[in-house]
């Protein structure tokens, strides 16, 4: 059974085994989560991105999948960067956001990872709304079929923190 956690924090400045990146698709960094994680995991996430982009996702990574590297200069073994969707009120997406957390668990499993810090994906400027994107975050974790011993959501403000314990409880 996989314990959550909650915290209210930097992703940043979080130790586990692997911490996500809500990456976006050309995995060469960005605003929010993923410029975070890529400035201070330092410029070897960055160099693996490119490798990867190189080999096997020349077009980029898609919408709902997971990929890992390594993590740098974080308190972590590995990244694992995933690509959220960009919220749309005439198009059901929710699909794609469990999707990410699946995919990310299936990589922390392939890697060995015992513990796993996750954002609140595409809740930042894919503007997924927080109360129910908190719901298909936890929803899907808690059904998963993951070795992963602890989740925790490292949400960046209250107003996160609140929405995904109020799923939590």
């Amino acid at each position: 059974m996989t314990t959550i956690r909650l915290v209210q924090g930097d992703i940043t400045r979080e130790s586990a085994d692997a911490i996500v990146n809500a990456a976006n698709s050309s995995l060469l960094g960005g605003g929010g989560v993923d410029g975070a994680i890529h400035r201070r995991g330092g410029p070897a996430i960055l160099d693996e991105c490119r490798k990867l982009r190189a080999a096997r996702y020349g077009k980029g990574l898609p919408t709902g999948q997971a990929v890992a590297t390594t993590a740098g200069e974080l308190d972590a073994r590995w990244v694992i960067h995933t690509v959220g969707p960009v919220f749309s009120a005439q198009e059901d997406r929710s699909g794609l956001l469990a999707s990410c957390y699946r995919e990310s668990l299936r990589v922390a499993d392939e890697l060995g990872a015992r513990t796993v810090a996750f954002p609140a994906i595409s809740t930042g400027v894919y503007r997924y709304p927080l109360d129910d994107a908190a719901r298909i975050a936890v929803e899907t974790v808690r059904s998963a079929e993951t070795d992963v011993e602890e989740v925790r959501f490292v949400l960046f403000d209250e107003r996160a923190y609140e929405a995904f314990a109020a799923r939590v409880r």
